[in-house]
């Protein structure tokens, strides 16, 4: 009677074992190799460090994507909000942008309106070695975390 109850007993906790590894493996597939798509990353702050690989001067843009997928930041001389929704394959959609009406020098309004632009056509984002990147069809902006 020992052995089968132990018997039983070795049984019921190797079954239990393989449950919760199957539990634990991606829904994609049996491998635990199989690729988790990645997420934005939601809650962080974003400064612009360049756009379309030339560095920014002091009124560094900055960015943020709420976990209700509101986007909003600086653009320079005006505060923005908007809608952004991640969607498959890292890519990227920005709805219309909402802004401020502060009047700026020349200069200053030209590249916040350089910004919004590429932001607004942006398709594509990335994380890669600790910078966001934002890519459009003729558009690249990058972005470095915040410290604040």
């Amino acid at each position: 009677m020992k052995k089968i109850t132990l018997l039983a007993l070795a049984f019921v906790g190797a079954a239990m074992m393989q449950t919760a590894s199957a539990q634990q493996m991606p829904s994609g597939g049996n491998s635990p190799s199989a690729m988790q798509p990645k997420q934005f990353p939601l809650n962080v702050q974003w400064i612009l460090s360049t756009i379309n690989g030339k560095p920014v001067g002091d009124n560094q843009p900055t960015l943020l994507l709420d976990q209700q997928l509101r986007l909003r930041g600086f653009a320079g001389c005006n505060t923005y909000s908007a809608t952004a929704y991640p969607a498959k394959n890292q890519g990227i959609a920005v709805g219309p942008l909402a802004l401020t009406k502060k009047e700026c020098d020349k200069a200053t309004n030209e590249f916040e309106k350089a910004y919004l632009l590429s932001l607004r056509t942006s398709m594509q984002w990335q994380v890669k070695d600790g910078y966001l990147f934002l890519l459009g069809e003729k558009s690249e902006l990058k972005f470095e975390r915040a410290l604040f």
